[in-house]
């Protein structure tokens, strides 16, 4: 039996007998659930996320691609789905999705349809489970596992680790915006979208290429002040095009900025390393100190691995509070520096903003 309501006219269809789905992970963990997007089996990595708000922003960061991400808020779809403009790419980008609640009745000002409905539109797979915290707290006692929704027939796992996802995920042109006195070349491995708007209320041309664009080719012949790495999916190792760009940027002392992957990048073309959390930072709330200061930043963060090795004539910029891990890197004496965080936060706090500026700053003295 279907039951239709109206809130705010948008008209929102839910059924009592929903399709059944399972969630299996790859040591045979199962958690029984109910479909509310598309009905259609998927493989992926099972990652949590623990903000409370944000579920439009994180389902098309492009950084969630090849994976099953789980909500631990409990309340999912209360406000519906904006407008494109608000997303953070063109498309969901995660495999699917796993809530606890969710909520088909969306009531907000900006809501043009519900999840369930956006979720069915692109053909991904959700499903609401009784519980995920204490689906959360198997993958933080056990460390984030490959994992599956099933429903009529099995699938193999699938490892978005062992694959280039910043090669589906990339711009395949280049890109120009705004009419800045500065220039500012993107490598695009998966940039969201508020990278590109913070830039752009910054007074700057910004120049968006492919993950693997040579910026130093004869024939491309682009002018740019200053070099932005951007977030993206997967194991950064799996792109070495895009760190064989970076380190002619850095030999020819051009300032750089990597965020997320982009951290992970700047480390591995300066002659750093990288590694893999046992579950990684996802969330709204990750607390960041400045070295050498008191002082915390509450940051927004997406991603599963970290540097370890910090480069020669490089230095710990930020350190996570939680965990000690590395959030951060600058150069002893030229403009190179990285954060693993989001400092434009879409969602999340704005508290790091500041890092657009400090870059920039860096790029006029450089000038």
């Amino acid at each position: 039996m279907a039951v239709q309501t109206e809130t705010m006219g948008q008209t929102s269809i839910f059924t009592d007998n929903r399709k059944s789905g399972t969630l299996i992970l790859a040591d045979g963990t199962r958690f029984e659930g109910t479909s509310f997007g598309a009905p259609e089996g998927i493989a992926g990595e099972v990652v949590f996320c623990t903000g409370m708000v944000g579920y439009p922003e994180a389902i098309t960061d492009a950084s969630y691609s090849g994976q099953l991400l789980v909500m631990t808020y409990p309340l999912i779809g209360n406000y519906g789905v904006p407008e494109p403009s608000l997303w953070e790419d063109k498309r969901i980008r995660i495999s699917g999705l796993i809530v606890s609640n969710y909520i088909d009745t969306p009531f907000h000002a900006q809501s043009v349809r519900t999840l369930g409905q956006w979720l069915q539109d692109e053909k991904i797979p959700a499903l609401e489970i009784k519980d995920t915290r204490l689906l959360t707290q198997y993958i933080r006692k056990h460390g984030t596992m490959l994992g599956k929704i099933v429903f009529d027939e099995d699938l193999p796992f699938y490892d978005p680790d062992a694959e280039n996802l910043v090669a589906k995920v990339s711009t395949h042109d280049v890109h120009i915006e705004g009419n800045g006195h500065k220039t500012i070349a993107m490598l695009d491995c998966g940039a969201k979208q508020n990278i590109n708007r913070c830039l752009l209320k910054r007074d700057v041309t910004l120049i968006t290429v492919p993950w693997d664009y040579d910026l130093f080719a004869p024939e491309n012949d682009l002018h740019f002040d200053g070099l932005l790495i951007s977030n993206g999916p997967g194991n950064p190792k799996m792109v070495p095009e895009t760190v064989a760009t970076i380190r002619k940027a850095l030999a020819a002392g051009i300032p750089t900025l990597g965020i997320c992957m982009g951290h992970q990048l700047l480390t591995l073309a300066a002659g750093g390393d990288t590694y893999k959390l046992p579950y990684g930072h996802r969330s709204q709330n990750q607390p960041c100190i400045l070295e050498g200061t008191k002082r915390c930043y509450i940051t927004t963060q997406n991603h599963s691995f970290a540097v370890g090795t910090i480069p020669t004539d490089f230095e710990p910029w930020f350190t996570n509070a939680n965990d000690g891990s590395n959030e951060g890197i600058r150069h002893t004496s030229k403009p190179f520096m990285s954060v693993q965080f989001h400092p434009e936060a879409a969602p999340g706090p704005t508290d790091s903003e500041w890092i657009f500026d400090y870059f920039l700053e860096k790029v006029a003295c450089n000038s």
